[in-house]
């Protein structure tokens, strides 16, 4: 099969330098209460990467530590050589990292368009570039710009939060649970919006409660264990992985046995 320059620009080189880089975080919300214990992954520009793992293991704490949200009591978060550990947020997007949260993740009162010009506050004078280049991606979005988010469904405001996200033109995007709480339809339109993110070419690291189908999408992804990531691999590799499957992802007789079996990859 030949690859076209764009999806060979797109697709990641196992010697690329990593866009991300997180060594042996610890962290965590109370002085002396650790979620994280010690927590390090890796993303390279172009990959899609998965964080799966029980409830409580400190997959959302990760994320928002990365995005100083979470006060970090040890190890580093480097993102293109410059490490930026413990910066606050507006710092990091300024520095190219964005983040999509779980809930709460639009302005409600505000238009949609009004949400995406919150999105590029740092650099009002690119709104008009970005929110089209958004508008490739969420084609509703550009159909529908004075609606009022409060008035949007939740997979609909899913779409704004991440739209948003994209306005700053972030090299790496995290997503907190983008499927939570939504219907089966509404979970697929989320699976293809967050590929089509990274086939743009933006990095996204994605926290991911339906682990069987985030890792059916992703290009490497990590299991995550009382703060600590347990097992790494390709999503191909984990979905088959005997102690995966038993931990994390039910009866081996309901393991999905082909990752690219949506079309997708």
């Amino acid at each position: 099969m030949t690859t076209s320059p764009a999806e060979a620009a797109r697709t990641p080189s196992p010697a690329a330098e990593p866009v991300v880089t997180v060594t042996d975080l610890v962290a965590g919300y109370l002085p002396g209460v650790n979620i994280l214990n010690g927590c390090s992954i890796e993303a390279r520009a172009g990959e899609l990467i998965g964080i799966i793992g029980p409830n409580g293991a400190g997959k959302s704490t990760l994320l928002k530590a990365m995005f100083g949200l979470v006060k970090v009591h040890s190890g580093t978060v480097v993102v293109r050589g410059e490490d930026l550990t413990g910066l606050k947020a507006d710092r990091l997007v300024s520095r190219g990292l964005g983040f999509v949260p779980q809930t709460e993740n639009v302005f409600t009162t505000l238009t949609i368009e009004e949400n995406m010009q919150m999105g590029v506050f740092q650099r009002p004078q690119t709104f008009r570039e970005r929110f089209d280049y958004v508008a490739d991606i969420f084609p509703e979005l550009g159909r529908r710009r004075t609606q009022r988010a409060g008035s949007l469904s939740g997979g609909e405001r899913q779409m704004v939060a991440m739209g948003r996200a994209l306005m700053m033109d972030p090299a790496v995007l995290l997503l907190d649970e983008p499927s939570a709480g939504l219907s089966p339809v509404r979970q697929d339109e989320a699976f293809l919006r967050v590929h089509e993110i990274n086939r743009a070419g933006v990095c996204v690291i994605m926290v991911e409660q339906n682990a069987r189908r985030c890792l059916q999408i992703c290009d490497r992804g990590y299991v995550l264990d009382q703060g600590r990531d347990s097992h790494t691999g390709t999503g191909r590799e984990l979905l088959n992985d005997p102690k995966v499957i038993a931990l994390y992802l039910g009866d081996l007789a309901e393991r999905t046995d082909h990752a690219d079996e949506d079309g997708t990859r």
